[in-house]
């Protein structure tokens, strides 16, 4: 039996979110503005069969597949979202499941810290894939879990305001996003974030 984790559909890739995609992924790269499908699965192997179906039944491309002992992860993309609306029906069909079968996100950390040391902005600049974050800017951390919904939070703050993405990782036992900015901008971001989020539906997520 197959464990749906996470299920989510990104309508817009935005601009920072889709380029920071394009630096971790091994597949086919999305662009700006395409529509993406992000699955994840326990126990990882099962995402083989996942992708299979997304790929034998809709013309989507996919851009990731990690393949974890305890979880699997893919994502799909296509100009088209009807197509990547259709993927999603049919691998959870494939998979005799519904929408609701999945895990809602639980928010296990949130935090702001404000006018960052130049010190820190350093390290913090030395493990990111996107944007730079500068000596007395503003930082935030999101841990989430399942680690899926990292990427539709890190896309949603970037809808809402004009931050700087810093780092997500959206694979493994919990989801983290990094973004950087002026103090006001990363407060609309963690808004933005924790109403998308808590709008997801799903099966109960006890810690």
């Amino acid at each position: 039996m197959v464990d749906l984790r996470t299920f989510t559909f990104i309508d817009i890739l935005q601009p920072q979110v889709a380029a920071f995609l394009a630096t971790v992924s091994q597949g086919y790269l999305p662009r700006t503005y395409q529509a993406s499908l992000y699955v994840e699965v326990a126990p990882g192997i099962e995402i083989n069969r996942v992708l299979d179906i997304a790929l034998k039944k809709t013309d989507v491309r996919p851009g990731m597949q990690i393949v974890e002992r305890a979880y699997g992860v893919m994502e799909v993309h296509s100009d088209d979202q009807g197509m990547v609306r259709a993927c999603g029906e049919a691998v959870l069909s494939g998979l005799g499941l519904k929408e609701e079968d999945r895990l809602r996100p639980r928010i296990v950390s949130s935090e702001i810290i404000t006018g960052i040391d130049d010190h820190q902005a350093m390290l913090i600049n030395r493990m990111r894939h996107g944007q730079m974050i500068l000596y007395r800017e503003t930082l935030y951390i999101l841990e989430v879990h399942p680690a899926g919904y990292a990427l539709i939070a890190a896309n949603e703050a970037e809808k809402a305001s004009p931050m700087s993405l810093l780092e997500f990782r959206a694979f493994g036992a919990f989801g983290r996003v990094y973004l950087g900015g002026k103090e006001e901008e990363i407060r609309e971001a963690s808004k933005a974030i924790h109403a998308s989020l808590e709008s997801i539906e799903g099966r109960p997520n006890k810690s």
